[in-house]
């Protein structure tokens, strides 16, 4: 009871603690580049699963443009489909059109869905309202979607979800125990789920991206909430299972130039073609955020061999200290029953052993720094998260660094998976020669005299 919101805006006010969410409270936050990844490969396999492999012509309904949501957008359109995201900060959807992360904004609702009908090929609209108002005036209307979602900051209903007559910075001032700003967000959450659930209805896919809204939802007496499925257990389950998460580092130089050195190392180590298509248009088309910054999708024998090759760049004097890791949204570095590991195989969504397994692993094997988070994504008290970092400074101790932190990191996600009795998982811990004490050597796994 010492974790949930109550006590911990206590602790806060009283200067006792913050809430830095996952890899911004670890120094390692790189801008809305850091979700891209994740939103590209949670449409791909919604087209996967419902739509034949391809969202091309399909169109979105979502909320939400802040450093989460505004990764909408393009996740979206270069999965060929077309968004309206509702947001409803007006100057948070202003610096979103005016850093290209979507393709035009308007404050009127018949133009945005004017824009949805007249634009050849995939397009984002921002429209600036709420979308506990705009959902029910959609579902009235008859729009139709073939997706909906949500990325409003739903896990944080004190300062981060603004109800139906509150204006965001109204909605920012509230403070605990305001019976009229509660009200205001029950309802407001009864009528924006309420109207997703009309669209599941009318034959729209819809689920929870990951902000709580569910259980938010299902609090303020909406029946069908919980029923709303999640986008990890739904849609990314297989890719983490498999020991693949995101790989992210920093060029501590600030130097683009840098940044594309790195790339190429990346790719010679352990690049594929679609990740020399994603480093392309990365470049061609992401805002720059901070200091210059990269993110793919790497597994076990990868992660190492690309940071080796980073560290010998450095090295060499080609470029200047990288900073080296990942997103804690990865498979052994986190335990939250609602999002990552919702629906466990083995029951063990709540099982909080894994992120501080990691965290401590992490340190012992010479990390720069780790951090360990709470509540990241959904709520205080709601998720355990850890993440680390490596810096890359040429040095022989770097490299030993790197060979033993980003090797162990990522077999301790094939373990927690293969624990849970993931075939994608058992299979990659026998590829790779992992001893799992809990579960039986999987077939044609490599004994240690065979290594």
């Amino acid at each position: 009871a010492w974790s949930g919101d109550e006590e911990f805006w206590a602790y806060e006010q009283a200067g006792l603690t913050m809430y830095g969410q996952m890899t911004a409270a670890g120094w390692f936050y790189i801008g809305t580049q850091g979700i891209l990844g994740f939103t590209y490969e949670t449409f791909a396999a919604i087209a996967k699963e419902h739509f034949g492999g391809s969202m091309e012509g399909r169109r979105v309904l979502t909320a939400g443009l802040g450093g989460m949501g505004g990764a909408q957008g393009r996740g979206i359109t270069y999965n060929g489909a077309s968004a309206l995201i509702v947001e409803v900060d007006e100057r948070r959807a202003k610096r979103r059109a005016a850093a290209g992360w979507i393709d035009h904004l308007t404050h009127d609702y018949a133009g945005a869905l004017a824009l949805l009908d007249r634009t050849a090929g995939p397009v984002s609209v921002g429209l600036v309202g709420n979308i506990a108002e705009i959902a029910p005036r959609l579902v009235a209307d008859g729009v139709h979607f073939d997706v909906a979602t949500d990325q409003t900051a739903a896990h944080d209903l004190l300062h981060g979800y603004v109800p139906i007559g509150f204006t965001p910075e109204e909605a920012a001032a509230a403070v605990p125990g305001d019976r009229a700003h509660e009200q205001a967000v029950r309802s407001s959450l009864q009528a924006h789920v309420g109207a997703l659930l009309a669209l599941r209805e009318r034959g729209t896919v819809i689920f929870e991206y990951g902000n709580n809204l569910r259980a938010q939802a299902a609090a303020a007496g909406v029946q069908g909430a919980p029923g709303i499925p999640g986008f990890v257990l739904a849609y990314v389950r297989p890719i983490l299972a498999s020991g693949v998460g995101p790989y992210r580092w920093i060029c501590l130089s600030g130097n683009p130039e840098d940044l594309r050195h790195t790339e190429e190392a990346v790719l010679a180590a352990a690049g594929t073609p679609g990740m020399a298509r994603w480093f392309e248009r990365a470049r061609a088309e992401l805002p720059a955020q901070g200091l210059p910054a990269r993110i793919c999708w790497l597994g076990l024998g990868e992660r190492h061999a690309a940071g080796l090759a980073i560290n010998q760049l450095v090295r060499e004097g080609v470029i200047g200290p990288v900073a080296l890791g990942r997103d804690h949204m990865d498979p052994a570095s986190v335990a939250s029953p609602s999002r990552e590991t919702e629906g466990m195989l083995d029951a063990s969504d709540a099982i909080a052993d894994w992120p501080v397994l990691s965290a401590m692993l992490n340190a012992a094997q010479g990390a720069s720094w780790v951090a360990v988070g709470n509540g990241g994504g959904v709520g205080v008290g709601r998720s355990i998260h850890s993440g680390m970092v490596v810096i890359a400074d040429g040095s022989d101790l770097a490299e030993r660094k790197i060979r033993r932190v980003f090797w162990t990191d990522p077999a301790l996600g094939v373990a927690r998976y293969a624990d849970a009795g993931y075939p994608d998982a058992l299979d990659k811990a026998g590829q790779m020669g992992l001893d799992l004490p809990s579960r039986p050597q999987a077939a044609g796994s490599p004994g240690k005299e065979d290594r």
